[in-house]
């Protein structure tokens, strides 16, 4: 690491600790040349995402939108804000894996409607009607039916 006050080329690392949340290190340095200290962060270097949209255009990925969408599903239900935050953190971190580029906004939405599936029913069917686009009483009635799984069990009066 190059000196900021001399310039010289070579330091040495006095203390490493964790910076922020947790996602970048915090290095306190001393120059070999001036004896100078001053202080580094290093952080991973996240590949950017763009999201390809239903119509073809692509947009930056925003994890703010992603935690946005799980919260809009869950309103006025009891799933707490941290298992929809630790959801939307596991899906960025799967779609990340993936080392594309791009994702299709279609993969982010079955990505968030399995875990909706898998925590809250209600809230599964709010994202299906908007990811899905339905358009009458019959798509909303079709996704209970799979979620249910056929529509084969007892009438409720």
């Amino acid at each position: 690491m190059r000196c900021l006050y001399c310039g010289f080329a070579d330091s040495r690392v006095l203390d490493s600790r964790p910076a922020e949340d947790g996602n970048s290190i915090r290095r306190r340095r001393e120059c070999i040349g001036c004896q100078r200290r001053f202080t580094t962060y290093e952080r991973v270097d996240e590949i950017s995402l763009m999201v390809v949209k239903k119509d073809g255009r692509r947009e930056a990925f925003e994890h703010k939108k992603l935690l946005s969408g799980l919260a809009k599903a869950c309103q006025k239900r009891s799933v707490p804000m941290e298992k929809l935050t630790a959801a939307a953190n596991h899906i960025e971190r799967d779609l990340r894996n993936t080392m594309e580029a791009e994702i299709s906004s279609r993969d982010i939405g079955e990505k968030v409607m399995e875990f909706l599936r898998d925590v809250d029913e209600v809230a599964y069917v709010r994202f299906a009607s908007v990811y899905r686009e339905f358009c009458d009483v019959r798509g909303f009635l079709g996704e209970i039916e799979k979620l249910t799984g056929g529509g084969g069990g007892d009438k409720v009066d």
